[in-house]
């Protein structure tokens, strides 16, 4: 995938990121140009926001080799700025891997007492519907009932599936993920059931 590694520049004026820009674009010094050599079939891609600069490459290599160059030009022209290290994006975790990884929604849920997934199951009767509500909360389920359905409470998707396999339900987010996501929607919908 293109552009998956980066490196970021700080630089102490908004003036002296331009100047860098400026460089960048056709104005390197003569070190600067011998590093680009190496790199002179790929394209890197700078992005500026008021004294940051980001450079995009399309392998560690590439960013590597884009470091060295920034680098370089910043001791010729004496410019003070922080460069740092090589990112790559971790496209799974939607951040680079200096970032900080983002709250485990599950954990965050358990700790707040809700469980993350739920089985949804539909029951022939009423009464069906009492008595495995019964059972499951003898075997330590957090069951809710209403009318012939039941919602239960699972800590793990693979909990979740085993339950739905057990008792012929389907699995899903925990309505309470879905009353965060979709503020004040009280309903979970039990998909074409008419009843």
């Amino acid at each position: 995938m293109a552009d998956d590694w980066r490196i970021r520049v700080e630089l102490k004026s908004e003036e002296h990121a331009g100047s860098l820009v400026d460089r960048l674009a056709g104005g390197l010094s003569r070190e600067a140009r011998e590093l680009a050599q190496e790199l002179k079939r790929d394209r890197l891609v700078v992005s500026r926001r008021d004294s940051r600069l980001l450079v995009y490459a399309d392998s560690r290599e590439q960013a590597e080799k884009a470091r060295e160059i920034v680098e370089a030009e910043l001791r010729e022209h004496g410019l003070e700025a922080e460069v740092g290290p090589v990112e790559h994006w971790l496209d799974d975790e939607d951040r680079w891997d200096t970032e900080p990884p983002g709250p485990d929604i599950e954990e965050e849920l358990l700790e707040r007492g809700i469980a993350p997934w739920e089985v949804r199951v539909e029951c022939d009767s009423r009464e069906q519907a009492e008595r495995l509500e019964q059972q499951l909360e003898e075997e330590g389920y957090d069951v809710r009932r209403f009318w012939r359905f039941l919602l239960l409470g699972a800590t793990t998707r693979e909990e979740a599936e085993e339950l739905a396999v057990r008792l012929h339900g389907e699995v899903e987010p925990s309505s309470e993920l879905v009353w965060e996501v979709m503020p004040g929607n009280p309903f979970a919908v039990f998909g074409g059931l008419a009843g």
